[in-house]
């Protein structure tokens, strides 16, 4: 029997139980569905991580100290650094000190506690010399602070509350910030506490309507006016815990003395390793400055890789966990065609013995039936692919962030003709095996 005989007998076949076959492909079309989906949502979290650290470098070390206000149990991190004993800033190296090595950044050890945080301390630009001083390979160090407070102004017709942010000059390369109007905050503007302010771009529509509006305007914060003299690019990404575009960046000094004040402020120091292999050292090497500064403290230390690889493995599972959903839809959808092969089997018996009787052979049997429920499954699979299509939009206005690819339809499709030429093969066989004479007696 021709390949366009058989190809004709499948397709009446087909559009002859049509209902039959919609039913058959919903698990196939499922299947399709959240390959598409499960690629376009993995694609979407990538680019999500991509975005949120496009600004930051990835020699990028964040520092920062917690005030607990009392002691307890805890594990404690004990390197073999020295630094107890060793009055104040006296900084004539990285060891010594009267205590035994083993003090260090993590607390003070008694009997199995740990007591660390217990008093108030502020990371202030006399650790930024020192860090800049005696660790080698660092391209820059930078102090900040930030918080929320009331902003009034421009279109605004009620106060709002946005993130301030005290920076340094060097903040903006440490960050990789751009402007798209005006300039960042200099360092002059920092030692004469000036009230200068940069927006990032969400917030300066949000205020003054654009950029352009917002540059050289005056907004108040705290009932204190700021002339804007600078406003950001969108970067749409966290930079040190701080979101650009929404914030309002001015001169530390200023944001110590009239937004959060000098004894309620959590300064982070941020510094860039020139390369990217000696992060790790870096940190060791800022874990034995700091200990040597504040013996008894317990400071946080993370760096940008660490914070880049956590949440890319977090997208990694749950694009794992969605494709193992497709896959359990497929072997579903593959166990439903087999079914209905089977059946149409039993139901085809005399027409199987006819075809036998009239010179068929085994062969045109098998690829009758396997064309069938290839074709069942590119149907399926092309429905899939519409539907995912059409999911898109619905996921993206509920937040989620999807990225479509040719990759997803091709591998959607392809997963549904292996599936229903593996599933349907047995069923295809065992008509392929039928006597003409027991057929016929059917």
């Amino acid at each position: 029997m021709r390949l366009t005989e058989i190809f004709r007998l499948v397709w009446l076949n087909v559009t002859q139980n049509k209902f039959k076959m919609a039913l058959t492909s919903v698990g196939i079309i499922a299947g399709a569905a959240t390959i598409v989906l499960v690629i376009a949502i993995g694609r979407g979290g990538q680019a999500d991580v991509a975005d949120q650290f496009k600004n930051l470098n990835a020699g990028a070390i964040d520092i920062t100290y917690k005030y607990s206000g009392n002691s307890g149990a805890g594990n404690g991190s004990f390197g073999g650094f020295g630094g107890g004993g060793m009055p104040g800033r006296n900084m004539g190296g990285f060891g010594g000190g009267s205590m035994p090595s083993g003090f260090g950044g993590g607390g003070m050890f008694f009997g199995g506690f740990v007591m660390e945080n217990t008093e108030r301390i502020e990371l202030s630009e006399t650790d930024v010399e020192e860090l800049e001083l005696f660790i080698p390979g660092l391209t820059a160090v930078t102090i900040s602070a930030s918080g929320s407070s009331t902003v009034t102004g421009g279109d605004l017709e009620e106060e709002a509350s946005y993130t301030i942010a005290g920076v340094k000059d060097s903040y903006a390369d440490v960050s990789n910030l751009s402007l798209s109007i005006g300039e960042f905050i200099s360092d002059q503007d920092d030692e004469e506490l000036s009230k200068t302010a940069v927006l990032g771009c969400d917030a300066a529509e949000e205020i003054f309507g654009s950029a352009y509006s917002a540059f050289g305007s005056i907004l108040y914060i705290d009932e204190r006016s700021y002339t804007v003299i600078g406003v950001l690019e969108k970067m749409g990404s966290v930079s040190s815990g701080i979101s650009p575009d929404t914030s309002i960046f001015i001169p530390y000094q200023t944001a110590r003395k009239y937004v959060f004040g000098a004894n309620n402020i959590s300064p982070q120091i941020t510094v860039v390793a020139e390369n990217v292999k000696e992060v790790a050292e870096a940190i060791d090497n800022i874990e034995i400055v700091l200990g040597q500064s504040y013996p008894n403290a317990s400071f946080t230390i993370t760096d940008a890789g660490s914070k880049m690889e956590a949440a890319s493995k977090s997208s990694d599972t749950l694009t794992i966990l969605l494709y193992a959903v497709a896959a359990i839809v497929f072997l579903i959808g593959g166990i439903g065609i087999m079914n209905v092969l089977f059946v149409s089997v039993k139901e085809r018996t005399k027409e199987i013995g006819v075809l036998k009787a009239l010179g068929s052979s085994q062969k045109d049997i098998l690829t009758e039936f396997l064309m069938e429920a290839a074709m069942i499954s590119v149907f399926g699979g092309v429905v899939g692919v519409m539907l995912a299509s059409a999911c898109m939009p619905l996921a993206s206005k509920v937040g989620m962030r999807v990225e479509p690819s040719a990759q997803g339809i091709v591998l959607a499709l392809s997963f549904a003709i292996v599936t229903g030429t593996i599933f349907g093969f047995y069923p295809a066989f065992k008509a392929s095996r039928l006597l003409p004479v027991e057929a016929l007696k059917e």
